[in-house]
């Protein structure tokens, strides 16, 4: 295991690796983000980007096919885009349309676009476009009464590509998933999914389109519900499974997917990230711990 030290001077929120594993980005309580050139065993820190009044939450890649461009969001309530050329970053576009904390970012599966997901304290959602021309396109609705923590985009269908989907979670103790309606220029509430008891801490939407959808959801109430519906049957319903019977140790903070989305890693607030596959029953089981 490699450890960076003294990477930042406050608490980190999120570490990203690139799309090819390359660059490492890293964000902070100190209102700073960092990016690690890696090589092998060894991160080099190669730039500290500055332009956030507030500590930054979370940091994401956008797909290199738009160019080597990173998106972070902040409890200054805005979303900064940059990008690299030449060896140097610059801050490329700035997103203000909430009005609190934009506490998730989300970029859109390539085929869709350059679409970017921020999801904030102020209950509501939004979906920025960047176009060629490097203007913006932006929609913004009510998604949750209290707050949203975080938001995940669902896999494109390859018969049906412009079917956009998403799901979120909020501190209403809700898990909603949303469709682009093309006729409203908006995204409608399909479901509204219950079975937490505490904020829904995150939301990550697998990323691999087999059989059946599947969603987990990590709550404050030290659970993780992993949700499943069929993918060829449109009407079937969502379904609800515990991740394990018990509680967890701590709060359930985030949940992410591995790249071919058979194998979930949960991070809570006991300081261990745990490793999940489904076995061939249809049970979750542990695969592996990490112990910070």
């Amino acid at each position: 295991m490699v450890t960076i030290s003294n990477a930042h001077d406050g608490l980190i929120h999120d570490a990203v690796l690139d799309y090819y594993g390359k660059r490492l980005a890293t964000c902070s309580s100190d209102k700073t983000i960092k990016i690690f050139q890696v090589e092998g065993d060894d991160y080099k820190l190669i730039e500290t980007l500055q332009g956030h009044e507030g500590p930054v939450w979370q940091v994401s890649w956008a797909h290199p096919k738009f160019g080597i461009i990173l998106a972070s969001c902040s409890y200054d309530g805005k979303v900064l885009i940059w990008k690299e050329e030449g060896g140097v970053w610059s801050n490329i576009a700035e997103c203000s349309v909430h009005q609190a904390s934009v506490n998730s970012i989300s970029w859109a599966p390539s085929e869709y676009g350059a679409l970017l997901l921020c999801t904030s304290s102020d209950g509501k959602c939004s979906v920025v476009e960047f176009q060629e021309d490097g203007s913006q396109k932006t929609i913004v609705w009510q998604a949750h009464s209290i707050g949203v923590n975080a938001g995940s985009w669902a896999p494109p269908q390859k018969e049906n590509i412009q079917e956009r989907r998403l799901v979120t979670g909020g501190c209403d103790n809700l898990v909603k998933i949303w469709r682009y309606d093309a006729a409203q220029n908006t995204y409608v509430v399909e479901e509204a999914l219950t079975g937490h008891t505490d904020w829904v801490r995150d939301v990550a939407w697998s990323p691999s389109l087999l059989s059946k959808y599947y969603i987990a959801s990590a709550s404050q109430d030290r659970t993780v519900i992993i949700w499943t519906k069929n993918v060829a049957d449109k009407m079937s319903p969502w379904k609800k499974q515990l991740l394990r019977q018990d509680k967890f140790p701590d709060v359930c903070w985030r949940a992410s997917w591995s790249m071919s989305g058979n194998v979930l890693a949960i991070s809570g607030g006991d300081n261990k990230v745990t490793l999940w596959k489904e076995n061939l029953n249809g049970q979750w089981e542990q695969a592996g711990e990490v112990d910070q």
